[in-house]
C-alpha cells in the first residue's frame, strides 16, 4: 500500500521485497563476496543542516549529471516542508516559462538498473563507468521541517521497493581544518559487518542530529546496511560552496564502489576556490596566521611519526593559541582577536 505522501512512478527493475515486517539483516543478500557495497546502493544527501560548504548535495548532483537515471519516487512537500523557512523558487524552463519549484526529495533510479556502462572514448569525461553505475540509485532533497518518522517512512518504502541492497549516507560539516590541505573524509558505520568489510570505524558522536542519522537507523532497522561520508570544510569560508570538498566525498566513494566518475569542472573550481581563499589571506595577515596554525596542526596529526601523545599535544596548544571554546563553529572572522 503507497503511503499518502509518497509519489511513486514505476521503478525500473526487481522489486524484491514488498514490506519491512519480519525483515531481518541475517537474510540479507549481497551480490557477491567482494563486499557488502557490490549490489544496489542508494547515495543520499540532503540539503541545510548536514550540508556545509554544499558538498553533500553537489556530489550527488555531479553523480545525477554522470549517471543516466530517473526520478521514481518523491515527497509531497506540503506533508515534510514549511515553505516560510524552504520557500519555493521561481525560475524559468528550457521555453522560457516561468514556473514554482518547491523544495522536496526526490530518489533516482538507473534507466538500465544492473547494466555495466563503459562509455565510448569521445563520452568518457561526461558520462560515468564502471560495474557500479546500473546499480546507483540517489536520494537528493532538502532536509525536512517536520514529520522526520514519516518522511524516514516513505523513503525506506521506496528503498525496500527497489531493492536496494546497501545505503550510503553524505555529508559535510564546518571544521578547524585548513582550505590548503586535502580535505578529510571519515567514513563510519553502525553496521558491524560494515566496519569488518571496508575497515571503517564506529561513529562515537552523540548530540543534535540531522535526518541524514534518522534515515540511517531506519535503514539499519529494516536490514539495510548503512555506511555514512562526512567531509570536513573549512569553517572561516562556510558562506560559500566548497568544490574541494564535493570531489573528496566523489573519490571516497569511487573507493567503495566500482565507478568513475568525470569530474566536469570541479577540478578547476576546487584549484580557483583554494586561490581565491589564498588571495584573501594574503591581504590579511590575522587570517593567515590563523590558516597557519590549523596547517601546523593538520600536518602533525599527518605525520607518519607522530605519537598520539604528540597529536594531542598539538591541539592543545592549537586550541590555546585559538581561545574560541564555542559552539565549533567559530565567530564569521575566528582570526580576529579583540
Amino acid at each position: 500500500m503507497t503511503r499518502p505522501g509518497l509519489v511513486v512512478r514505476p521503478i525500473l527493475g526487481r522489486r524484491v521485497r514488498a514490506g519491512r515486517a519480519g525483515w531481518n539483516g541475517a537474510a540479507h543478500s549481497v551480490t557477491n563476496d567482494s563486499g557488502i557495497f557490490d549490489g544496489r546502493i542508494l547515495v543520499v544527501a540532503f540539503e541545510g543542516w548536514n550540508d556545509a560548504g554544499e558538498a553533500a548535495s553537489g556530489a550527488v548532483r555531479t553523480l545525477k549529471d554522470a549517471l543516466d537515471v530517473v526520478p521514481v519516487a518523491s515527497v509531497d512537500p506540503e506533508l515534510y516542508y514549511d515553505f516560510q523557512f524552504n520557500r519555493p523558487v521561481l525560475a524559468s524552463d528550457e521555453e522560457g516559462r516561468r514556473r514554482l519549484e518547491w523544495p522536496g526529495t526526490v530518489v533516482y533510479a538507473p534507466v538500465s538498473p544492473g547494466v555495466r556502462v563503459d562509455p565510448l572514448e569521445e563520452d568518457a569525461e561526461f558520462h560515468a563507468s564502471g560495474s557500479g553505475v546500473g546499480n546507483l540509485y540517489l536520494l537528493l532533497g532538502t532536509e525536512p521541517s517536520r514529520s522526520w518518522k514519516a518522511f524516514t517512512t516513505e523513503l525506506i518504502d521506496a528503498a525496500l521497493s527497489a531493492g536496494v541492497d546497501g545505503v550510503v549516507l553524505l555529508g559535510s560539516m564546518l571544521a578547524d581544518v585548513p582550505h590548503t590541505r586535502p580535505i578529510s573524509v571519515f567514513a563510519s558505520s553502525d553496521n558491524a559487518e560494515v566496519r569488518t568489510d571496508l575497515g571503517v570505524e564506529r561513529p562515537t558522536y552523540e548530540g543534535p542530529v540531522g535526518i541524514l542519522t534518522v534515515v540511517a537507523e531506519a535503514a539499519e532497522a529494516v536490514g539495510i546496511p548503512t555506511l555514512s561520508l562526512w567531509a570536513s570544510v573549512p569553517h572561516y569560508v562556510h558562506n560559500s560552496p566548497s568544490p574541494k570538498a564535493m570531489l573528496a566525498l566523489i573519490e571516497k566513494l569511487e573507493q567503495i564502489i566500482d565507478v568513475t566518475v568525470p569530474r566536469g569542472d570541479l577540478v578547476a573550481d576546487s584549484a580557483a576556490w583554494e586561490s581565491g581563499i589564498d588571495a584573501l589571506a594574503a591581504d590579511d595577515e590575522d587570517m593567515a596566521s590563523y590558516i597557519e596554525q590549523l596547517e601546523q596542526a593538520r600536518d602533525t596529526v599527518d605525520s607518519p611519526e607522530a605519537s598520539g601523545e604528540a597529536i594531542a599535544q598539538e591541539f592543545e596548544r592549537y586550541l590555546r593559541k585559538r581561545g574560541d571554546k564555542g559552539d565549533g563553529r567559530g565567530p564569521e572572522e575566528p582570526w580576529r582577536r579583540d
